[in-house]
């Protein structure tokens, strides 16, 4: 068996510290020209285009937009562009692309179309020569350096840093801006936390939920899929508000849950559902909170729009290990490679 700590996984999820330290000292300046950009002309609405990790983080930028500028977000489907070739009325819309490489043709051919049809385009990316950095009107380069393994990390957390610093600006919140400035330490904290028992949990488990409500449920789309890539385990992610339409006749003795709870005015709510899931019989492993019956996992408090990025951090420590522990490389998922380029 592999000793965990030296994969690229590892190495690369550990430095998402000094990536956003690193990310918000190189963009201040860009940063607050889109700012004023976006005064003089305010968009009358937003969509995101991304794909995988970067659509997980484009949920968290859904919620933390309507929810702090009243700003109406929706996802846009590549394939009306890419596929369909549909004509669209984007005027005085943002069109938010984002992405680790900037190469995939779906998100390219979505933000050529959405310009076309009168958005302004803003392109959050880790690749800045990019076909797509290129091609849109803004810019905020994620900073995070070469990443080799193909499961996402640091990126991803730099994808959530930028997203919270374009709000925190556009908002002018000094609060959130003040937390951002304190993350970089908060992660290296989280990167520390012990999240064995989740190790522990699932190391023979053959399916789960992953839990989260709010600005939290991108974090927890991203989980899910991260346990899907590198652990082989057949990982479905929900909102708190939603497992119990359905989803929840499968939880019981046997079926695992993760939930991840931040402390905003979804907290109380996901509490209670983790304590009526415990009580099915099932493990129930919770972060950022604690429920009688389940599992707490160790969390690092900060602002709430911080503690969703500092949840991944310590999540993607244990997920890396699970997948050694569970015979899988997790450099090197099955079928899969970094660049997906899809049509």
């Amino acid at each position: 068996m592999m000793n965990p700590e030296t994969t690229l996984m590892f190495a690369e999820a550990a430095e998402a510290g000094a990536v956003v330290a690193r990310q918000r000292a190189a963009n201040a300046d860009r940063l607050a020209a889109l700012v004023d950009r976006l005064a003089v002309a305010p968009p009358r609405a937003a969509i995101t285009c991304a794909r995988g990790s970067s659509d997980h983080a484009a949920t968290f930028a859904k919620y933390l937009i309507e929810t702090r500028l009243g700003l109406l977000v929706s996802s846009a489907a590549p394939s009306v562009s890419s596929v369909y070739g549909a004509e669209q009325r984007l005027a005085d819309v943002l069109a938010i692309a984002i992405s680790q490489s900037g190469k995939s043709p779906d998100l390219l051919a979505t933000i050529t179309a959405a310009k076309e049809a009168g958005a302004a385009s803003l392109a959050i990316v880790n690749v800045e020569d990019s076909p797509l950095a290129a091609l849109t009107d803004h810019v905020l380069p994620l900073h995070a350096g070469p990443e080799r393994s193909v499961a996402a990390t640091k990126s991803y957390i730099a994808t959530l840093a930028a997203i919270a610093d374009l709000v925190a600006a556009w908002t002018k919140d000094s609060s959130l801006n003040l937390a951002l400035n304190a993350a970089p330490d908060l992660l290296a904290q989280a990167w520390s936390a012990d999240w064995s028992p989740l190790v522990d949990t699932l190391a023979d488990a053959r399916g789960l939920f992953v839990v989260g409500r709010g600005i939290g449920l991108g974090v927890a789309q991203e989980a899910a899929l991260k346990l899907k890539e590198t652990c082989g385990l057949h990982a479905e992610a929900f909102s708190a508000a939603e497992l119990k339409h359905g989803p929840m006749a499968l939880v019981g003795p046997g079926f695992p849950l993760l939930v991840l709870r931040q402390s905003d005015e979804t907290g109380e709510g996901v509490d209670d559902l983790a304590a009526e899931m415990a009580a099915r019989g099932g493990p129930v492993l919770i972060a950022g909170g604690e429920a009688k019956g389940a599992i707490s996992l160790p969390s690092v408090a900060a602002h709430p729009v911080i503690e969703p990025m500092l949840q991944i951090q310590s999540f993607y420590r244990a997920a890396n290990a699970l997948s050694v522990r569970r015979g899988f490389d997790p450099d090197k998922p099955p079928h899969l490679a970094k660049v997906t380029e899809t049509l």
